[in-house]
């Protein structure tokens, strides 16, 4: 009995920090947006325990802010943050490319070639939500499919806020240009055929064009 009163809290607050990742990664929170701990937990129907615990696990993520005595709120990178980002991704994705090729080439594909039949129907209706989430899949496939946890739990570390500054910034773009969707076709034909140096060459480039869209929407704020 007393372990199954331990785990209720803790599952409580997973379910509440789950809930909150994705309305943060959704944009249904604006990057630098207050979150209000007596809101969510009226919201949820639960105390505001579950929600401190929470939003604790969310600011290891790096989605979220805590200030004592002032609040929580969604992150807001700076420049600095950005480029850090950025040089970490264009680091990890080719060499995870690399690896899912080698591990489980047809099951990457298959997410990869999943992810990029969802994008385009999202690009028809200008959904950049459901845009972003196909955005995410594709590139977390190499993650999935590379057979080495460390890169798979490292990439981890910073998957969240790519996909809220995916989806606040970048996707409303995509789906209008069509741009990236051609762009992920490409990286998938250059996986599948095993072109690594040319894989690299379009995915740094790929990811720099969305820092640049990143700093540009933060200089404009």
């Amino acid at each position: 009995m007393r372990s199954l009163r331990l785990d209720t809290p803790k599952s409580l607050a997973q379910r509440v920090m789950q809930r909150l990742r994705q309305a943060i990664i959704e944009g249904e929170f604006a990057l630098g947006a207050a979150i209000s701990e007596e809101m969510v937990a009226n919201s949820f129907g639960v105390s505001r325990t579950p929600v401190r615990e929470a939003m604790g696990q969310l600011q290891a993520q790096g989605l979220v802010v805590i200030r004592p005595q002032v609040g929580s709120f969604v992150f807001t990178p700076s420049a600095e943050d950005i480029n850090a980002l950025c040089t970490f991704r264009v680091a990890l994705e080719p060499r995870a490319a690399e690896l899912a090729f080698r591990h489980d080439r047809d099951g990457a594909i298959a997410a990869m070639s999943a992810a990029i039949a969802a994008m385009e129907p999202a690009v028809t209706a200008k959904d950049n939500i459901a845009y972003g989430r196909a955005d995410a899949a594709f590139h977390e496939a190499l993650f999935t499919h590379c057979g080495n946890r460390y890169l798979a739990e490292s990439y981890q570390l910073v998957s969240g806020r790519v996909a809220a500054l995916r989806t606040n910034l970048t996707s409303p773009i995509d789906v209008r240009t069509r741009t990236s969707f051609d762009e992920h076709r490409k990286l998938l034909d250059l996986f599948a055929r095993g072109e690594f140096a040319a894989f690299e060459d379009l995915m740094t480039r790929h990811i720099t064009n969305s820092g640049t869209v990143y700093a540009s929407a933060l200089q404009v704020d």
